[in-house]
């Protein structure tokens, strides 16, 4: 046994010195395989490269697709469209006209009342509208939002000219317009918006930095109103306000330390209102440069109401005393 294995051993290794290398690197010819030169091969690898480059181009060039894509139909990055959802909100965009609505997408199932009178108008004024599964809808709409079933695409919420309406109210007569000195919250401004538009402000000035501009999210808690409601954005508030003030119109400003209730400022005459933002109230500046600084007076131990609450109360107080003295010019 053991000779046996030494013999066994030996051939094997007398074998494999005996035996042709392989070629590390063949070919296939017709009647035998040769092995490729460098050059080939370097050829070859060359090709091989230059194929796997051009894949990941094409490919990074599909990404970059599709993410302009996205960016074009985001609601919060689009430049020439946006989205708005909600009911109230698109019907009142389809009964005001002005803005483009380029298409509406329907959930399957949605049953809400007033989704007739929204297809009766989409049909009336050429607008398209499909129906898509609920799922597909959240994707153009913020996580968490409550869309309803349906949503909107249309141009882009313009403002308007800072200019322009700066001269409309200071040459009216008793104007009533709000200057908002950094909202941030958009529910806060939807909602703000919504008493602007019941109580018939002429306009709102909202600062270029440090606010929320016109969203979709402050479309849709206006309930519509930003259809109807004049909204400029000017770079300086203070500015802004001595400007008034020299063409004759009483500024008023809150403050829960003003000595002045609300329902003792007479409001009959030209005012341009001023609320600040949450939770700090009036810049120091801008509430100097107010000529007078009123206060809702609270029961409670809250020290302050929310500032869209806040501006209701005092807009409609502003309605209740001018529509007064409408009564008693007609009498």
């Amino acid at each position: 046994m053991f000779e046996r294995n030494i013999y066994k051993d030996t051939s094997f290794s007398t074998y494999n010195q005996n035996r042709p290398k392989k070629p590390e690197t063949m070919k296939k010819s017709k009647d035998r395989r040769e092995p490729i030169s460098n050059y080939e091969l370097r050829i070859t690898n060359d090709k091989i490269r230059d194929s796997q480059s051009a894949t990941r181009h094409q490919k990074a060039k599909v990404r970059n697709l599709n993410s302009e894509f996205q960016k074009t139909n985001s609601p919060t990055t689009a430049h020439h469209s946006s989205v708005i959802f909600g009911v109230l909100p698109i019907l009142e965009a389809l009964r005001a006209q002005n803005r483009r609505i380029e298409k509406i997408f329907v959930a399957d199932g949605a049953h809400e009342k007033r989704l007739h009178e929204i297809f009766d108008l989409a049909k009336q004024n050429g607008v398209p509208f499909k129906k898509i599964p609920r799922t597909n809808l959240s994707k153009y709409v913020e996580e968490n939002v409550n869309h309803q079933g349906i949503v909107a695409f249309v141009a882009a919420a313009e403002y308007a000219d800072a200019g322009k309406l700066f001269d409309e109210i200071t040459n009216k007569e008793n104007s009533l317009s709000v200057i908002l000195d950094g909202v941030e919250d958009p529910r806060n401004l939807g909602a703000i918006l919504r008493s602007v538009e019941g109580a018939k402000v002429d306009g709102v000035f909202l600062p270029e930095r440090r606010a929320v501009g016109l969203t979709e999210t402050v479309a849709k808690s206006s309930a519509g109103a930003t259809e109807y409601v004049k909204v400029a954005k000017v770079t300086n508030i203070n500015r802004l306000i001595d400007e008034l003030k020299k063409n004759n119109i009483w500024v008023v400003g809150t403050s829960a330390d003003a000595e002045i209730i609300y329902t003792d400022w007479d409001w009959t005459r030209a005012s341009a209102l001023v609320l600040g933002g949450e939770g700090r109230g009036l810049h120091r500046l801008t509430a100097e440069k107010c000529d007078a600084l009123v206060k809702i007076p609270l029961l409670g131990k809250i020290e302050s109401l929310n500032v869209s609450v806040a501006c209701g109360v005092l807009l409609f107080e502003a309605v209740r005393q001018r529509s007064k003295v409408m009564i008693n010019t007609e009498q």
